[in-house]
């Protein structure tokens, strides 16, 4: 129980928040889409302030993971871990339970679980942000596949997986209405 409540609180954190705080420019959560997350960052304020997110959002997540994973629970609890880590991220307490979609936070979770789907998703993720840049796409791709690289390369872990993608999925419900209605940002603006 101890460490749901730690991946909560940590995974609660902001990096966005914070990084952009830091840089002296404006919320996130107020401009453009209006996600404190990676690609909305990328959009507002480059690639410096994003690639500071994206790696404070995934390093955040590690902790109580490895806490639970180094302690030998089972495969269920540090899943519950995980999406304990998501939930926070993506419903923080501090924050009116306004949060990210937990992609980053869902790349360092998996970082520690199982690091081989998070590199493939990684680099279906950058091949396909590229290629389309749309980073919706890209993450909804992503989380579609992997529970099925899991299945694949740790099966142990595919229901934990599953859960963390679907978790993800159901934060881009307004992205995936934007991109049917063919509105959605491009991943870098123009």
């Amino acid at each position: 129980m101890g460490w749901i409540v730690v991946g909560y609180l940590s995974g609660s954190w902001l990096a966005a928040l914070s990084v952009c705080r830091w840089a002296g420019v404006g919320d996130p959560r107020r401009h453009g889409s209006f996600n404190p997350g990676f690609s909305n960052v990328l959009r507002l304020y480059g690639p410096r302030l994003a690639t500071a997110t994206l790696l404070l959002d995934a390093l955040k997540s590690m902790p109580a993971v490895l806490g639970a994973k180094l302690m030998s629970c089972p495969v269920w609890l540090q899943g519950l871990v995980g999406l304990a880590v998501l939930l926070g991220h993506s419903f923080p307490l501090w924050h009116g339970f306004r949060g990210g979609k937990a992609v980053a936070s869902a790349f360092g979770v998996l970082l520690v679980l199982v690091p081989s789907v998070a590199l493939l998703s990684a680099v279906l993720w950058s091949l396909l942000a590229w290629r389309l840049r749309a980073a919706a796409l890209a993450s909804l791709m992503s989380a579609l596949i992997a529970p099925l690289a899991c299945g694949w390369l740790a099966p142990d872990y595919v229901m934990v997986v599953g859960g963390f993608s679907l978790l993800v999925l159901a934060r881009h419900g307004l992205n995936i209405r934007r991109l049917r209605r063919g509105e959605e940002p491009p991943l870098r603006g123009s």
